[in-house]
């Protein structure tokens, strides 16, 4: 049985106080919501905070609705909100955002999605089939570069480490163009989701230690639609093995502008410019899909990192783009 180790649990109820313990706290010290994703990290000792201090009595975090400080039609959605809440909230769901709502909707279980949150998903930890595994399991390979070793087993010689990015969520963010509201002691910075992410299997986040993800600021829906598909091995439950998250903006009959970016294929939620312009101007053609497919599927490389077969997954990038762009046609057909 994997056990957790012992720590200090906090409970603070304003921002304020939590980000007060975490200064006190130090390095030793981490921030917590649903627990979904640190629970597990802590009994396998890939992370071993000494105190963890919950997020989820601090109100302010669970909140949904506009400011006066935001643009006219953004909606802010605090991010401690569960998975289950933000799937089911009628401003998110029946609206242009409503691939956010399907992407929450398809993390993991019903049980996990009732404690995981929106913060939480967007800053689901990178995983690895050689990292996520017990520690006597990792100790006996001598361990990763991600956590106490030296070589990363995905590609041994390579000098970084390559765990891979399998949030639902993020993917969807940074294609939307969604921006993040970081809270520190020092003030308040928000960052557009595209620039969150690294594609670093270890750092692979922008946010500092000490900073709270706080909100999501989702853009005003002025004529573009969004979609989400998911390839994973059971239809519950599973870490996705790729992503497809494709946005469109229409100009009447055209896409004046679109983004296709791809989830677990890299460490971070991965863009790809070619395939976004070869869909601008048209009407979602066969064609013009055909060529964002093919777009999509080059630099698409997935590694030995999560499950099936590599070239299979590479593959399944075609068609997944294709069948995410298929639907934002068909939702836009009379």
């Amino acid at each position: 049985m994997l056990r957790l180790p012992t720590f200090t649990y906090r409970q603070p109820t304003t921002l304020r106080d939590a980000l007060a313990m975490k200064a006190d706290a130090g390095p030793e010290g981490s921030y917590v919501a649903g627990g979904t994703d640190l629970y597990p990290n802590m009994k396998r000792r890939q992370q071993e905070p000494r105190t963890v201090i919950s997020l989820m009595g601090i109100p302010e975090l669970k909140a949904v609705g506009r400011s006066g400080g935001q643009a006219v039609g953004e909606l802010e959605i605090g991010a401690c909100i569960t998975l289950t809440d933000l799937s089911g909230r009628p401003p998110v769901r029946q609206s242009a955002y409503h691939a956010v709502a399907e992407a929450a909707e398809l993390v993991s279980t019903p049980l996990l999605r009732n404690m995981g949150t929106l913060g939480g998903n967007l800053c689901l930890d990178t995983r690895c089939n050689y990292y996520d595994q017990s520690y006597e399991w990792r100790k006996a390979i001598d361990f990763c570069m991600k956590k106490d070793g030296a070589i990363c087993w995905v590609a041994p010689s390579s000098p970084r480490c390559w765990a891979v990015s399998s949030s639902d969520v993020a993917p969807v963010m940074v294609a939307i163009g969604a921006e993040y509201v970081l809270t520190s002691a020092t003030g308040e910075r928000v960052v557009p989701a595209a620039r969150f992410y690294y594609n670093d299997g270890i750092n692979y986040l922008t946010k500092q230690p000490d900073e709270i993800l706080t909100a999501v600021r989702l853009p005003a829906p002025n004529g573009w639609d969004a979609v989400y598909h998911k390839l994973r091995r059971r239809g519950s439950f599973d870490f996705p093995v790729l992503g497809v998250a494709a946005w469109a903006k229409w100009d009447g009959g055209n896409v004046a502008a679109a983004r296709i970016v791809l989830g677990g294929v890299a460490s971070y939620p991965q863009e790809v410019p070619e395939a976004g312009a070869a869909l601008n101007g048209t009407a979602l053609t066969d064609d013009a899909i055909a060529a964002a497919a093919e777009a999509a599927y080059r630099p698409s490389k997935p590694m030995d990192n999560t499950d099936f077969d590599l070239s299979w997954r590479k593959q399944m990038t075609q068609v997944y783009v294709k069948r995410a762009l298929e639907e934002l046609r068909s939702r836009r057909s009379p």
